[in-house]
């Protein structure tokens, strides 16, 4: 099996022209998590103070709070990294699968 065959697939499915640009989306996504994981523990106990930052419903809103946080920082990195457009494209793209499910549908 070709290991590189995993990328090339990433790179078709993107759509993006080449391998290098590939290895660069895959470092905005690390970098985005990472921070994103950096900033839980500080973002619950500045919301939620102390001692219900390790409660259920902290958590909870927790992932409502990150989803947009998230997305801003994904184009922030995107933007650095240099693959806005690509990062622009796939946010409208999620984003419009999100909400598709809220539109009315015609019948």
């Amino acid at each position: 099996m070709n290991n590189s065959s995993w990328i090339e697939k990433l790179r078709q499915r993107w759509q993006l022209g080449s391998i290098f640009q590939v290895v660069v989306v895959l470092l905005v996504f690390t970098c985005t998590g990472f921070t994103i994981a950096f900033l839980k523990k500080p973002l619950l106990r500045f919301l939620f103070g102390e001692e219900a930052a390790s409660s259920v419903l902290a958590a909870i809103l927790y992932y409502i709070f990150v989803l947009p946080l998230y997305n801003v920082v994904l184009l922030a990195y995107g933007f650095l990294f240099g693959q806005f457009d690509f990062f622009w494209k796939f946010e409208k793209r999620f984003l419009g699968r999100i909400f598709s499910g809220f539109r009315k549908t015609k019948k």
